[in-house]
């Protein structure tokens, strides 16, 4: 099974965000970011199974512009577990649930992926920049022996980008 982990896109700065901070959305740059992110994905043949979702409004966006752009735009579940407090047991149970066996994409948030990410290869610092993506490959849904294919920062991702978009990260 491979484990695609998403971390949202840019968002509005906190600092500045007015709102509920679930409510906060992705910059434009960010929203850019993402397509050039599924062009990249596509391009490389990775279609998921189903798009796991934080149901904060940056991950959830991040989450259907990124199935859109893989043409997958109706296996996008939005998920409680994937909010704030993400780890290796939430994991665990949407797995058990969703009974995927091949490719699922999880968006969510730092440091939740991070660490989650860490504990399901045996240990290590790991960070998923915004936009970033990372690729663990697991036997099954009891998470044993992962192994951490790649972890891609949203730089890299531009270098992808179609002729004419920008290659900002």
């Amino acid at each position: 099974m491979q484990l695609l982990f998403l971390r949202h896109g840019l968002a509005e700065a906190r600092e500045t965000w007015d709102g509920d901070d679930r409510a906060r959305p992705l910059t434009e740059p960010g929203r850019k970011a993402i397509r050039r992110t599924a062009t990249c994905l596509a391009e490389l043949g990775v279609v998921p199974e189903l798009v796991v979702t934080s149901p904060l409004a940056r991950a959830r966006e991040t989450a259907e512009i990124a199935a859109a752009g893989l043409g997958v735009g109706d296996r996008v579940v939005e998920d409680e577990r994937l909010a704030p407090g993400f780890d290796a047991a939430r994991l665990r149970s949407v797995l058990e649930e969703r009974h995927v066996t091949g490719a699922i994409m999880l968006v969510g948030h730092e440091p939740d992926f991070g660490e989650t990410i860490a504990e399901l290869v045996g240990g290590g610092r790991i960070v998923c920049k915004k936009g970033g993506l990372a690729r663990v490959d697991v036997g099954d849904a009891g998470l044993r022996d992962g192994a951490l294919v790649w972890l891609l920062p949203p730089k890299v991702l531009a270098r992808k980008a179609p002729r004419g978009e920008g290659r900002e990260a």
